[in-house]
């Protein structure tokens, strides 16, 4: 690819800010060679020969697929099947029982589930696996949906095609894997079409002022998504999933993570599991 292009502070202030304003991604300055060492291909593809003049086309290009693909670049979508999983058993053992007890008496029922920051798949793929396993064929008779969004268009991409690598997949339980996948060769599995059709995936900026959604929500994931926004960026993010989510529904997220010191509707349950308050 030759030589990397040198980004001054100057420069590197312009990237940082434009991420911040579009996408409220906090890069600080611990992220300037992952900049350097990201965008490189995207400069060169171009054209530019400076980092301001890959900044100017950014501000000034209409279609918004600059900064898609600026996103794109920039966003880390490292992750796999079965990651801290003590929230899938504490789904399994707590919550849907919860769920299950509290509607018996309701004609139809309703379970939707939002993965805000889906990355590429995983997460939502094995929440619709353990919705199944749970209800079993009783499944039918629930209103279930899962919605998974994601700024970037690459891991959607990715995660509506359902290939991975075996290695991927591996942490999962041998049950799961053997009756959720199939082997398509080259050490890639696919996702069945079982699964696929129990999932939306949509484009989302979760900095918007508003969200496109008809129902409110039972349960978020937004696991290992906030460590890029600072403390307004978080504020605000958490009105919105209050605004989008029952009483009493369930916030899932890293275990890196906490809420801490940041003004929130939600009460703290266990380690990186909170509840939205039921008002009295």
């Amino acid at each position: 690819m030759g030589l990397l292009t040198k980004l001054s502070d100057r420069e590197y202030g312009l990237i940082s800010q434009i991420v911040y304003d579009k996408f409220g991604i906090n890069l600080g300055e611990q992220k300037r060679a992952l900049i350097v060492g990201r965008l490189n291909k995207v400069l060169h593809q171009n054209g530019f020969s400076t980092f301001e003049e890959y900044y100017n086309y950014l501000i000034k290009e209409q279609s918004g697929e600059a900064l898609k693909t600026l996103v794109d670049r920039i966003s880390t979508n490292h992750t796999f099947f079965w990651r801290e999983n003590d929230h899938f058993d504490y789904l399994v053992k707590t919550v849907l029982p919860e769920i299950s007890a509290a509607t018996k008496n309701i004609k139809n029922r309703s379970l939707k589930i939002w993965c805000s920051g889906c990355s590429s798949g995983e997460e939502p793929y094995t929440l619709a696996m353990l919705l199944r396993e749970y209800y079993g064929h009783s499944i039918s008779s629930w209103d279930t949906g899962i919605l998974a969004t994601d700024i970037s268009s690459q891991a959607l991409d990715k995660a509506i095609k359902g290939v991975y690598l075996d290695e991927n997949v591996s942490k999962l339980p041998a049950h799961l894997r053997n009756a959720y996948f199939k082997n398509i060769g080259n050490d890639q599995l696919e996702v069945l079409p079982q699964l696929k059709s129990m999932i939306m995936y949509r484009r989302l900026n979760l900095i918007a002022d508003n969200y496109p959604f008809k129902n409110k929500f039972n349960m978020i994931f937004c696991r290992n998504v906030m460590i890029y926004f600072d403390k307004p960026t978080r504020e605000a993010l958490l009105a919105r999933y209050s605004r989008y989510m029952v009483d009493g529904g369930y916030l899932f997220i890293g275990h890196s993570e906490s809420l801490g010191r940041v003004a929130h509707d939600f009460v703290y349950v266990k380690p990186a599991v909170y509840r939205k308050r039921i008002p009295q």
